[in-house]
């Protein structure tokens, strides 16, 4: 049985296809159009799923869209009328879009399926389960557990912004949801538009910032005081209640009002070239503490309702690594699964596999070992054609390799050399996180490492701190972990043993200087507070990345790399050949590295400078 999932017109559109059951293909369709979060119909994305999984649409059993948009608009019409007059400016500029298109949903998902390919309308099935049991089903079915509880958490869906689900087998029943307008999400992108990031965006920023602030002040303390009592008010089971007296996304255009906030909190809206402060730093650490108090609570009540061990997380708030892993290191659960394109790019996937098991009622089997998702390296992979194509098209000169181990040994000089490498190998990551298919790749141990990558490499902010890829085997040698993390979606400290004496006055430094001061013996990836969000690599899912993080570890006594996605700010993560050289070539990146061919810097042609990264693409 053929299922096709898509989501789309929102942020993050995405296809993915399975096949009884396995899933065959899935990717963004940012990679393939370079526009970050792109929200259109999945047009490349889908014929990319289709070509691989070597299919034709005739021969789907189903297309399934990730979300029920009428639902979604009875929502949307009885807000405005709840608030009315108010909103009646936003309610004038939506209606237009909704009216066009979303209301229009069938013939507009025909439409744009036609430009992927001829179909006949009449064998073409469309379903469209409800947004959270799409995010359901994306986070239990490719997990390794015959039944476990389901935690969903985002913005908004139709009228849910969190659920309580049990899976067991094939089925997923929902306990318990949470409802428009109060959202753990919406509250968490409210304070990312306040403190000058971009909504749907900027959250992973918030996230970082905050282990800047500093934990137990008096202003830490008086932020969480504030919040918990002007805006939101936390229940005993994790649901919470947003005062809408202070915020405007319901009805308007913003986020949030304005001076309300700056009276609350004592500072304007920061906005996003101004330079952060202490207090924007200690607001980011009050928010962080605040959803990891209402996330622990969320998961205890599903504990209670459910009574077991084993848990399932998606939606963009599963995205919250550190949330993720206070809740792992509490022992609430024995095990934690989390859907690496927890966000809406993932409910395409979860979409497929709804159709398959629910409507289709088709057996599951999982093996209660791995996962499902192949490492999560779903995307489109480039043959060697494809990447000597691309070396004559800008005359680039370049080794390549017979024998990879060797091809590894080199690289892993090269980066023990303090040189930073562009890694290509194999198919495209699916999910926000590059995981050794489309990285950037440097040396932990580096004290100039994380500025360099920050500053010149990255062109990003320079407090956000950088992922370690660690062997799977020897994690609890470096960090605060005993299990496996493939997806980069647990956050744990480095142990002790590795760490290195702050000075006295550490909190009494200005911020840029405490970010420059060497935390442990891996300095480039060791976060402000000590932590670090961890990638375990495994030979299973990724053999040639696992083999070059083995060659660094004979060659240095360290089995740990710094792994950030291979783009630069504003980007989305590279797809091809071609994407990958342009980033290289824009950067002061040393060494590419794409399949078995090696480009150095110095031996490549001079880029033209009007070839502007800045230009091409808008900063986030």
């Amino acid at each position: 049985m053929k299922i096709l999932g898509i989501s789309a017109f929102y942020h993050d559109s995405a296809a993915a296809v399975i096949d009884g059951g396995e899933i065959i293909a899935a990717a963004q369709e940012e990679r393939f159009t370079r526009k970050k979060h792109d929200p259109g119909f999945p047009t490349n994305a889908v014929r990319y799923c289709l070509e691989y999984a070597g299919l034709t649409i005739d021969e789907l059993d189903a297309i399934v869209f990730y979300d029920k948009p009428l639902l979604k608009f009875e929502r949307l019409l009885e807000t405005y009328y709840g608030f009315a007059p108010k909103g009646l400016r936003s309610f004038i500029m939506s209606m237009p879009v909704w009216l066009k298109e979303k209301m229009f949903l069938k013939r507009m998902i025909y439409e744009e399926l036609g430009k992927v390919m001829e179909f006949k309308k009449s064998k073409v099935k469309l379903l469209f389960p409800e947004h959270h049991l799409s995010h359901a089903a994306s986070a239990f079915y490719p997990s390794p557990f015959e039944k476990a509880a389901i935690l969903t958490l985002d913005g908004v869906g139709e009228w849910a912004t969190a659920s309580i689900c049990i899976g067991e087998g094939k089925d997923i029943k929902i306990l318990k949801e949470l409802r428009f307008p109060h959202s753990l999400g919406l509250l968490y992108s409210a304070f990312t538009y306040y403190l000058g990031f971009r909504v749907n965006s900027g959250e992973y920023k918030l996230m970082g910032l905050a282990p800047y602030g500093i934990p137990g002040s008096e202003e830490v303390a008086r932020f969480v005081d504030t919040i918990k009592k002007e805006l939101v008010d936390i229940k005993p089971d994790g649901s919470i209640w947003l005062n809408q007296d202070y915020f405007n996304y319901a009805t308007g255009l913003r986020m949030v009002k304005d001076a309300a906030w700056e009276k609350l909190f004592g500072f304007p809206k920061r906005s996003p070239d101004e330079r952060l402060e202490q207090h924007h730093c200690n607001l980011a650490l009050a928010i962080q503490e605040v959803t990891e108090e209402v996330v622990m609570l969320m998961a205890a009540e599903a504990k209670r309702l459910t009574g077991l061990d084993n848990l399932c997380m998606a939606g963009g708030v599963a995205l919250n690594c550190v949330a993720n892993g206070k809740l792992l290191r509490s022992g609430l659960f024995k095990e934690i699964f989390i859907q690496p394109a927890a966000g809406d790019a993932g409910g395409a996937l979860g979409a497929a596999q709804a159709a398959y098991h629910l409507y289709f009622d088709q057996e599951r089997k999982p093996d209660g070992k791995a996962d499902a998702m192949k490492g999560s390296y779903l995307g489109p992979e480039y043959s060697f054609i494809d990447v000597e194509v691309m070396a004559r098209k800008y005359k680039a000169p370049f080794i390549k390799f017979d024998n990879f181990d060797q091809l590894a040994e080199q690289v892993a000089g090269i980066i023990d050399q303090g040189h930073v490498v562009g890694w290509m190998q194999g198919r495209m990551e699916f999910g926000p996180r590059a995981l050794g298919a489309r990285s950037i790749l440097g040396d932990a141990r580096n004290t100039e490492m994380q500025k360099k990558l920050n500053l010149k490499i990255k062109y990003r902010e320079s407090f956000r701190p950088f992922a370690p890829s660690v062997l799977a085997e020897e994690v609890s040698e470096y960090f605060e972990l005993d299990g496996p993390s493939p997806y980069m979606l647990l956050v744990a400290d480095v142990n002790d043993k590795h760490k290195a004496t702050l000075p006295d006055n550490y909190y009494e430094l200005p911020l840029m200087e405490r970010l420059y001061i060497q935390r442990s013996d891996l300095p480039a990836i060791t976060h402000v507070d000590f932590s670090a969000r961890i990638q375990t690599v495994h030979r299973e899912t990724n053999p040639r990345y696992h083999t070059l993080l083995e060659k660094f570890k004979a060659l240095t006594g360290v089995g740990v790399l710094v792994n950030t996605s291979f783009n630069v700010r504003g980007e989305p993560i590279v797809c091809t050949p071609d994407d990958a050289y342009r980033c290289f070539m824009r950067t002061e990146m040393d060494y590419l590295v794409i399949g078995d061919y090696l480009f150095e810097k110095r031996e490549q042609p001079d880029w033209d400078k009007k070839d502007n990264w800045q230009e091409e693409f808008v900063l986030d």
